[in-house]
């Protein structure tokens, strides 16, 4: 009888101890050769993948990109008010004119947000913009990170290199982010896979 009334303290024992099991973390994901783990550390929080996609032009798939959050969201709206730091990370597949792929984005930006949050975020626009033309070109596997991080503004690292100073707008990330999020996103299947909505998640 003493034996087996000790069972339950020595379970109870173990779920405590830091040799328990923990549950094993998703797998990445991997999308046309380039690969999302499943969680990323940004400014010393954990976020979790939310989802990831690939951006194409006609039948031409011109880069992937996967968005790291801090809870689950599967609004435009949800990101936009996600508390702490955010990241979006873009790898390209192909060749592209840098100069051309930051008019892109001020297009869509231009396109997506209230004229009031474009006029807020064009100091940073401008600042994307000189980026790209600095840039010039970027090649198939090169990588950027646009990261929110509160309190700093967002910064935007190339090839694990912070190019530029950190843009202190607080309305530019949300405007940035509404290019792929926004009414008219640049694709509409890259939206539903970064907010991995069911059936699209992960560019399914």
């Amino acid at each position: 009888m003493r034996r087996r009334s000790m069972l339950p303290a020595l379970a109870a024992a173990l779920a405590l101890s830091p040799w328990s099991v923990r549950a094993a973390d998703p797998p990445p994901v991997e999308l046309a050769g380039v690969r999302y783990d499943a969680f990323e550390t940004v400014a010393g929080s954990r976020l979790q993948l939310n989802g990831a996609g690939i951006r194409y032009k006609a039948i031409f798939k011109v880069y992937t990109a996967g968005l790291y959050l801090g809870r689950p969201a599967t609004t435009p709206e949800a990101v936009y008010t996600t508390p702490g730091p955010r990241r979006l990370h873009i790898v390209m597949l192909r060749e592209i004119d840098a100069n051309e792929l930051g008019k892109l984005f001020t297009q869509g930006m231009e396109k997506n947000a209230s004229r009031q949050e474009f006029a807020k975020s064009i100091p940073g626009t401008l600042k994307l913009a000189e980026l790209f033309a600095r840039k010039k070109k970027l090649a198939a596997g090169d990588s950027f990170s646009v990261d929110f991080l509160p309190g700093q503004g967002t910064v935007v690292v190339v090839n694990g290199k912070p190019e530029i100073e950190p843009i202190k707008e607080p309305e530019f990330f949300n405007v940035l982010m509404s290019i792929w999020l926004g009414q008219a996103p640049a694709d509409a299947g890259l939206k539903d896979a970064l907010l991995g909505l069911k059936g699209r998640a992960f560019g399914a």
